[in-house]
This record gives C-alpha cells, structure tokens and sequence, in this order.
C-alpha cells in the first residue's frame, strides 16, 4: 500500500455576495462585496483523515457570520471587514490557527436625475474591481489590497525593440505601437501601519491614481519598465505599503494589413488578439522592509 499524508489544507465558504445598504438618512449608502472565508488549523486534519468533524466550523456558520457581520459591524472597508472576521474565528474557536479571508468590492455610483445624483439609485461603475485580503498564518496577520481588471491602453508613447533574434524570431522591432493590458495588482500594507489605522478608502484611491497616472505619462519601452514604475509611483504615494505584486497580460493590438485593398495603415486600424499573449509578473518592494512570504500564501495569481 503506498503511503501518504496529508498536506495544506484550507476550507471555507466561498464568494458570499453581500450587499449592505446603510439606510440612517434618506440618502442612503451602498456595499457591495463577494467575500470568502477559508480556515486553517492541526486540529482540522481528522475531518479530512477519519471524518471526524468535531472541530470544523461548518461553512455555512462561516457565510452566516460574514451577513451578520455585515450588519453588527457594518463595512467601513474591505479590509477592516476582513480583520474583523480574522479576528472573530481565531479567538471564538481557540482552534482555528488562522486562515485567509478575501473580498472583492464592485462599485456603484448614483444615478443623475435632472442633473442631480438620486439619493436611492445607482448605476455599476468603476474602473477595475477593488481586492482584499486578510492572511492569518504562523501566529501573524498580514493585510493586502488590490485591484483586478483595470484594463488600460494607450494609443502611443510605447515602443518595444533591442530584443534579440533568432531564427524563430519574426516580431519586428517598432517604436510606435498600441500598449493595452489588465492590470491586477495587490500590495501589502505595513504590520505597524495597519496597527496605528490606515484609511483604506482613501489609499485605495491614491494607489489606483498612481497607477494610472504612471500608466499614461510613461513613455514604455517595455512592459517592464512600466509595471516597475506602476509599483514604484504607488510605494511612493503612500507610506503604508510595503510591496506591490502585478500580474500584466499583454492585450496584444496588431496593425492590420490593409494592403490587399490598395490602403495604408499607418497605425489607424488594429487587429485585437486575446491569445496568446505575453504574460508579465513582477514585484515591487520598498527598501529595507522585512519580506513577508505568508501574506501571499494561496493568493490567486499570487502562489
């Protein structure tokens, strides 16, 4: 008989989509989350070796915690929600060693009716879907922010050459070319930051102007180059992050060949291919901060 064991394990409930309406005054508020709980502890290894259940705290008490939450505690952030049910399972259940706790938040914004935002309707908006995450591993919790699908393009300012050649190599050098991708990118906040208090509305805001910012301004010459100084604006924007991570896909625009018709195309009419695409990683870390590998531990994109 071959032998094994049992190795990392998590469980939860996954992407509870909570909505919560802040209803004190005729003008009313809205939050809307999908949110993920996940568990880890020693203790959980007999559900999984003998079904022993006795110390799994059932999924659905995990998606029943996180509503009602929504209302005791209300959402004042994503990762202040988060830290708040981090905290709750590992001190309520004194075997819960820890866990990861995600959300996303999908915006919303007001209707104008008659020029004039309505005080009960709203319309899905936003640019990119915001990230959180709370990561409770090894006695420390580690806070992460982000964002995913902020697509981006720029019609110019972006070249790509210098590259070497082989016989497989048929891309030809440019120095005026279309620039597009799907930025997801999280970065990790300061431990002693997150402890004196982070307004995380607010970073969330800067950090995404940053980037953006930084995105358009830069003549590129790589993709590279660009996520490094993505990274690097948004470390300098606010004080309380420690790293950025980015995972960039190419949305690769080729200039179509209109010459069979009797036309030119200088760089007017593209070709959009979803794939393949060049797919471009890469961290940013400020100087002199302790790594922190267990906050990204069984992150999406993050592994």
């Amino acid at each position: 008989m071959v032998a094994v064991s049992l190795g990392a394990n998590k469980y939860g409930k996954a992407e509870n989509r909570v909505v919560r309406i802040v209803r004190d005054t005729p003008r009313h508020e809205i939050v809307d989350l999908s949110v993920t709980s996940q568990l880890r502890g020693a203790a959980l290894a007999e559900s999984f070796l003998t079904g022993d259940n006795s110390r799994i705290v059932a999924t659905d008490t995990q998606k029943n915690t996180v509503f009602a939450f929504a209302k005791e505690h209300g959402i004042p952030s994503p990762e202040e929600f988060l830290l708040t049910l981090s905290r709750h399972f590992t001190r309520e259940f004194d075997w819960i060693e820890g866990g990861l706790w995600q959300a996303e938040q999908y915006e919303w914004s007001r209707i104008l009716v008659d020029g004039q935002p309505h005080d009960h309707s709203f319309v899905r908006s936003g640019a990119g879907t915001r990230l959180a995450a709370v990561q409770v591993v090894d006695g420390e919790t580690h806070v992460t922010g982000g964002v995913k699908d902020l697509v981006v393009l720029k019609s110019t300012g972006s070249g790509f050459a210098g590259f070497p050649r082989d016989r497989y190599t048929t891309l030809p050098e440019t120095d005026d070319r279309i620039m597009a991708t799907s930025v997801t990118g999280r970065w990790r906040f300061l431990p002693e930051a997150v402890e004196a208090g982070i307004d995380f509305n607010a970073l969330y805001a800067d950090v995404v102007a940053a980037l953006l910012s930084t995105f358009a301004s830069v003549h590129s010459l790589a993709l590279q180059q660009t996520l490094f100084a993505m990274g690097a604006a948004a470390i300098e924007a606010r004080p309380e992050i420690a790293e950025v991570r980015f995972a960039m896909p190419n949305k690769h625009h080729f200039a179509y060949d209109l010459s069979p018709f009797g036309l030119e195309n200088p760089n007017e009419v593209f070709y959009a291919a979803d794939r393949p695409y060049g797919l471009i990683e890469g961290t940013v870390v400020r100087d002199g901060v302790d790594a922190a590998p267990g906050a990204w531990l069984d992150l999406p994109t993050f592994v």
